[in-house]
């Protein structure tokens, strides 16, 4: 099914309060949306991460509003995250705001969010999760696996991993139902580099790419 595309609205931002303290939500809507895309950063950084950055960017030209979210503990200056019990609180803390737009969302993050989109999607009800630089196991510890996450999502999926991301390389994972889109030379932060074969912009665009047509697939 193909979708008009519209060019975005300017984004704006929401205090939402949470069992785990206040969440912000700075939206990026579509002018016709389709669907929802909320997304959150990993424990070591925030939504200006550039994967994250250029999803909100590209997709509300394709009827997929975004929703980029900073957990309680970022929104209050902290530099560690919490454990991800409190992690999961927050993100359920933000959900009612989600499902107020009407929309089929789905559940994304990078990292530590995307452990966190993986355990809660069914419980939430979304429509989908989006795995960014899902940290399959600690650098160096491929026995400490989290496959079970990933794998217990239990709606459709889609992973973007880095070729070189020490937190696990897309030929680690697990046989599944997900879909695994590589992102050649990328780490952990879909950095590739200079001499890579692809430039920076080439890998996000991978990203972008990969996200706009699974999206589209999804209500087609």
């Amino acid at each position: 099914m193909t979708h008009e595309t519209h060019p975005p609205q300017s984004a704006a931002t929401q205090l939402v309060e949470t069992d785990a303290g206040e969440a912000r939500i700075t939206w990026h809507p579509a002018r016709k949306p389709r669907l929802l895309l909320a997304v959150s950063h990993g424990a070591g950084g925030g939504i200006e991460a550039r994967d994250l950055k250029a999803l909100a960017a590209a997709l509300p030209a394709h009827g997929v509003s975004v929703a980029l979210v900073e957990q309680p503990w970022r929104v209050a200056g902290k530099k560690l995250a919490p454990a991800p019990k409190t992690l999961d609180v927050g993100w359920r803390g933000i959900w009612p705001a989600l499902e107020k737009k009407g929309l089929p969302v789905i559940s994304g993050g990078r990292s530590a969010g995307a452990r966190v989109a993986c355990r809660t999607a069914t419980d939430l009800g979304a429509a989908a999760v989006l795995a960014l630089s899902f940290p399959l196991h600690p650098p160096g510890r491929p026995e400490k696996s989290r496959a079970d996450e990933l794998l217990g999502a239990g709606v459709p999926t889609l992973v973007v991993q880095g070729g070189n991301d020490p937190f696990g390389r897309p030929a680690e994972f697990p046989e599944g139902t997900y879909e695994l889109v590589e992102v050649p030379y990328g780490d952990h932060g879909f950095a590739v580099p200079k001499k890579a074969d692809v430039t920076q912009d080439e890998a996000v665009a991978v990203i972008t790419d990969a996200v706009t047509r699974w999206a589209g697939m999804l209500d087609a």
